[in-house]
């Protein structure tokens, strides 16, 4: 870390055990003063991630959506519909509306989550106000289509850094705790209210692109806030696991963890046998390899595979793909 930041942050701490009026040992000293660090690391990230989720939905929005009077679905769809038929600036439009689902977002979610919200909301608004970008296209399908996907980018980073720009999901949150309806329902619900005023309001034809924005946005949103690179769970069980973790840890130059159970395919009565259970995380174009080195240490190892959308920490980034 900067000296600068690494001395400021051991300043702070100091700082704020002296207003507590405690004395701490070294070993006490040095664990918070890692604490902090990991905070203002996350914060730094966060905020990283916010900003640029901010900039990529105002660039859908003022580079292909608002030239051309398209709309979403969500709070900013609302916000869109409002400022078409009421002639007040979007920018005001979008933060009025998303206020009572920040309030809401307090007592449903978390006070962190409302503020960082409010902040990502309040700072789209005035850059889509401040910030001009040329208008990109006037091709309906390439509007719909891009629109979408950088509007859907911008969701999904301001997601990852723990706020979003659109209070849908929060009213979504808030009514599955109040009914047995679904976060992915309740969306849907509201969408579909919002593509139905547009078709009434505007004309069909908008209605039917602006379902192609949606359906463009939503899966960018799946796609960054699920991760970039999908990777594989794998979980192997064999006579022959000590080979098998080695030719994990050598060939494909993975880790994995050891687990201890039992075959459970026996008769009443009978022993059940003890066994070894490997289990590694490998990305898909890593699979094949992996399934290769099993084949040739045991053919007949019971293997199970599951997706896992992402991963961090072990050995999962620190060593490049093997050729």
């Amino acid at each position: 870390m900067n000296p600068v930041f690494q001395y400021i942050i051991v300043e702070s701490v100091k700082h704020q055990q002296k207003n507590k009026r405690q004395k701490l040992t070294n070993e006490q000293f040095t664990k918070k003063v890692n604490e902090a660090n990991a905070d203002f690391k996350n914060m730094l990230r966060d905020g990283f991630l916010i900003l640029s989720g901010v900039l990529s939905a105002n660039f859908g929005l003022s580079g292909f959506l608002l030239p051309n009077s398209f709309i979403d679905g969500g709070v900013t769809g609302i916000s869109l519909i409002s400022a078409e038929l009421s002639g007040f600036s979007f920018s005001i439009l979008l933060v009025a509306i998303n206020i009572p689902f920040m309030i809401m977002a307090f007592s449903t979610i978390s006070r962190q989550f409302a503020i960082r919200s409010m902040v990502a909301i309040v700072l789209l608004a005035i850059s889509v106000h401040l910030i001009e970008f040329p208008v990109i296209t006037d091709d309906k399908l390439l509007i719909s289509v891009f629109g979408g996907f950088f509007l859907g980018m911008g969701i999904g980073l301001s997601i990852r850094g723990g706020a979003v720009i659109d209070g849908t999901e929060v009213l979504a949150v808030f009514l599955n705790r109040k009914t047995s309806l679904t976060i992915g329902d309740v969306i849907l619900i509201f969408n579909i209210l919002i593509f139905m005023v547009a078709a009434i309001v505007f004309s069909i034809e908008i209605a039917l692109y602006a379902i192609l924005t949606y359906l463009s946005a939503s899966k960018t949103v799946d796609f960054i806030v699920s991760g970039i690179e999908e990777y594989m769970g794998v979980t192997i069980i064999s006579d022959k696991s000590e080979e098998i973790r080695l030719a994990i840890i050598e060939k494909v130059g993975r880790g994995c963890t050891i687990y201890n159970g039992k075959k459970g395919y026996a008769k009443r009565g009978q022993p059940l046998k003890h066994t070894e259970i490997v289990y590694t995380l490998v990305t898909k174009l890593e699979l094949s390899k992996l399934q290769n080195e099993i084949d040739k240490i045991d053919k007949d190892a019971f293997i199970i595979m599951h997706s896992v959308k992402d991963a961090k920490g072990g050995m999962i980034k620190k060593r490049p793909l093997e050729k």
